[in-house]
């Protein structure tokens, strides 16, 4: 097999478990054999059951809960770049789920921008990338979204090249832009300009009303405090913070007029004077990241589950 250089990435367009199973053991296990390092990142129990079945091939397998590991969709890169790390002038392939059916309608906006970022972070890396898709659970709008992130498909069980050449590696599907909703009527607010105190009091006051456990609460005063200090070290106008919670999660939200022009600023690890290096650590903590940011400004809206999905 040929050396690879730069990154390739596949959309695997399956229909039932069988298809499923036998493309990634084939993917995984031809990335073995030629002395690859290879990460299995499914849903539940499904990498394990893949890995299981890999165990006597030679090479390094690596098999993760992508359900845990990719709940943030903004997560992944880096997980899939300190595997890529690990392994310098070493081929790397990676099977993938990030967005599983059953994913709620924001965290599939965000795992079609996690799909289209890869290709911008991993452009020059020597990485092959295959995502499953089931074609007859997805709305067809996602396939239509994996069409446009990813270069190569395999379906049918066979790979099958883009008619299209492949979009630039910045672009991020449009419907993934758009402005997020209002925040409901009886969210809590408050302008923020000098001091992150009143911001903090407002999200420890306001998780306490919920179920959310102890260490979740202040995981969460922490993500806020460090996007509400972005807005303070990068503007001069101050910000507005919002929060509100329903049976399912307790979301915080802040808008300022800073733009930020990193199209992964979270994603990847900066300096500590870097707006990225707070929204790393969100990234981290935060169940869920929405961004949109522009000439006009940055919203940026944080989610905490109040129980394990």
């Amino acid at each position: 097999m040929a050396a690879r250089v730069a990154l390739t990435h596949a959309a695997l367009f399956y229909r039932d478990r069988e298809q499923y199973r036998a493309q990634i053991l084939r993917f995984a296990g031809e990335g073995l054999a030629d002395g690859e390092a290879v990460l299995i990142a499914l849903p539940g129990e499904q990498a394990d059951e893949i890995g299981a079945r890999l165990s006597g091939e030679p090479g390094e397998l690596v098999c993760v809960d992508v359900a845990d590991l990719g709940r943030n969709p903004a997560r992944i890169i880096p997980e899939v770049r300190a595997f890529v790390d690990k392994h310098p002038g070493q081929p790397v392939r990676v099977a993938a789920e990030p967005i599983w059916p059953g994913r709620s309608a924001a965290e599939v906006f965000e795992g079609i921008r996690h799909e289209a970022l890869t290709n911008l972070a991993f452009r020059h890396v020597p990485l092959a990338i295959m995502c499953a898709y089931d074609i007859t659970r997805h709305a067809p709008s996602v396939i239509a979204a994996a069409r446009c992130t990813h270069s190569e498909f395999v379906a049918g069980g066979e790979p099958v090249r883009g008619a299209e050449p492949p979009p630039a590696p910045w672009e991020i599907p449009p419907e993934c832009d758009r402005p997020l909703s209002p925040p409901p009527p009886g969210a809590e607010s408050l302008g923020y300009r000098t001091d992150l105190a009143p911001v903090r009091r407002l999200v420890e006051r306001h998780a306490r009303r919920t179920r959310l456990a102890a260490e979740r609460v202040a995981d969460l005063v922490l993500a806020a405090s460090e996007v509400a200090a972005n807005t303070l070290g990068h503007t001069r106008s101050g910000g507005t913070f919002q929060v509100w919670h329903d049976e399912d999660e307790i979301v915080c939200q802040t808008e300022d007029e800073g733009w930020i022009d990193d199209p992964l600023a979270g994603r990847v690890r900066r300096g500590p004077d870097s707006r990225g290096h707070g929204l790393f650590l969100v990234n981290h903590v935060c169940d869920l990241v929405e961004m949109r940011t522009g000439r006009a400004g940055t919203t940026v809206r944080m989610h905490m589950r109040l129980s394990p999905r």
